[in-house]
């Protein structure tokens, strides 16, 4: 499994359902509310890298009230217990 980070842009006003609704995304892990750019960061858990674009297109990109995402991908863990 491979983490990805993915941070959203939402419209005003709609942050919470936005959160809720990639709460309900399978590969979800956790979303933090964010300060800056973007409203959300969510952390996601991949099987393997091709399935990335799909997951977001599919499963994040999709929801209402998503303004824009960014994808962060992750190599090595350190520090994990």
């Amino acid at each position: 499994m491979r983490a990805v980070f993915v941070m959203i842009k939402t419209e005003p006003g709609h942050t919470t359902d936005v959160a809720n609704r990639v709460a309900e995304v399978p590969a979800f892990s956790e979303c933090y509310s964010i300060t800056g750019q973007y409203d959300l960061l969510a952390k996601l858990y991949v099987d393997d890298i091709d399935s990335i674009g799909r997951v977001i297109e599919r499963d994040i990109q999709s929801i209402p009230h998503v303004r824009e995402t960014f994808t962060i991908l992750t190599f090595e863990a350190f520090g994990v217990r």
